[in-house]
């Protein structure tokens, strides 16, 4: 070895040393390593926790997402709160609930009761009636096979419902059918019939329910406002505080409901037009606020001028930096919900889970 070389070790070595210890040290999990601490964090009288905990792996691991304490907490209180971990949850008073639905729907189609019950006496594919299985469902899962059964067989299920399935939410984590069919890139397992069918299996109502909890950045200082986000829609909780902001700034009242824009219209809602009262103020066109206004799914709104004017203008108000997310003011709105219960209540009634498991994890 050359005296040259041999003098360079030790600086080789010293400048490999330097790069080690000036990045951050991750703590790298095995897939084995991983479901066994989620295991460990389910609460005790979940059954098949190695199921459960597998599943939960596995969509942290296929969605690139940190298996922290934090994050399995985070997941496990919602499934906890949304169905104490029970893939296909009976629903007290289903049966009632269902018939509920369509007597609705027939009423406002102005088609006579009789006509509706006589048609659910058609046989199904399973050889009960429609109206047998109807009176004997369970579950979400059930349901939502009878209707979707009613609608592709029946003239009559196409007339009250048309392609939709009145059944919007189900699984463990009680995911959005509709944000879950949107999301679907990536999913691991194979689709057999329809994403629909995969939210109510364990493993995909736990990897779409991921994906709505986790699965888009946020800069929240707590989790509380995920946790309002996954019954609201992302970012419900960061919108509901710019919209408390406008109501400062503008004097006018609001719903914090998180809802910039009207979607799918080009008219402006009640957010928008408040906004624009103060465009001189904040010396922004009509056009401009809708532009920014149209990033509000998205993290970079924070880092919009139209974010940043109207929190200066709001703060100076106040006196005081004002809230940057709050918990919206959303009334729970379902055929099953009997309370007079909100977003917030959801919000809060997860977090108290959410702690209990962070307890558990020290």
């Amino acid at each position: 070895m050359s005296p040259q070389l041999f003098r360079l070790i030790p600086l080789v070595a010293l400048l490999a040393l330097a790069g080690c210890t000036s990045k951050p040290k991750t703590l790298q999990q095995t897939p084995q390593q991983m479901q066994a601490r989620i295991s460990a964090l389910l609460p005790g009288d979940v059954r098949q926790k190695s199921d459960w905990a597998s599943d939960i792996a596995t969509a942290f691991r296929t969605q690139e997402i940190e298996a922290s304490d934090s994050n399995i907490c985070a997941t496990i209180a919602v499934a906890d709160q949304e169905t104490n971990f029970n893939a296909d949850s009976p629903v007290p008073g289903l049966p009632k609930i269902a018939w509920g639905e369509i007597d609705k729907r027939a009423a406002r189609l102005h088609i006579p009761a009789f006509l509706v019950r006589t048609a659910l006496l058609i046989k199904s594919p399973d050889g009960r009636s429609y109206a047998d299985r109807l009176d004997k469902v369970r579950t979400e899962k059930e349901l939502s096979a009878i209707f979707d059964d009613f609608i592709n067989m029946v003239p009559m299920g196409q007339t009250l419902f048309g392609n939709l399935n009145p059944i919007h939410t189900g699984g463990p984590m009680q995911v959005s059918i509709a944000f879950a069919e949107a999301h679907e890139e990536g999913y691991p397992w194979p689709i057999e019939t329809s994403v629909r069918q995969e939210v109510f299996t364990r493993h995909g109502g736990i990897w779409f329910g991921v994906k709505h909890l986790l699965g888009y950045p946020v800069s929240y200082s707590e989790p509380l406002y995920r946790f309002a986000d996954f019954n609201a829609g992302w970012y419900a909780s960061r919108n509901a505080a710019f919209q408390a902001a406008v109501a400062r700034a503008t004097g006018m009242k609001l719903a914090l409901d998180g809802d910039l824009i009207l979607y799918g219209s080009d008219k402006a809602g009640a957010t928008e037009l408040a906004v624009r009262t103060l465009s001189r103020q904040i010396d922004m066109s009509d056009r401009a606020i809708r532009r920014d206004l149209e990033k509000g799914d998205k993290l970079e709104f924070e880092k919009s001028e139209l974010w940043q004017q109207v929190f200066a203008l709001a703060d100076k108000q106040a006196g005081r930096k004002l809230p940057r997310a709050i918990l919206p003011g959303i009334r729970l709105e379902s055929p099953k919900i009997t309370r007079n219960l909100t977003t917030a209540w959801f919000a809060q009634r997860v977090n108290s889970r959410y702690q209990q498991c962070m307890a558990r994890a020290k």
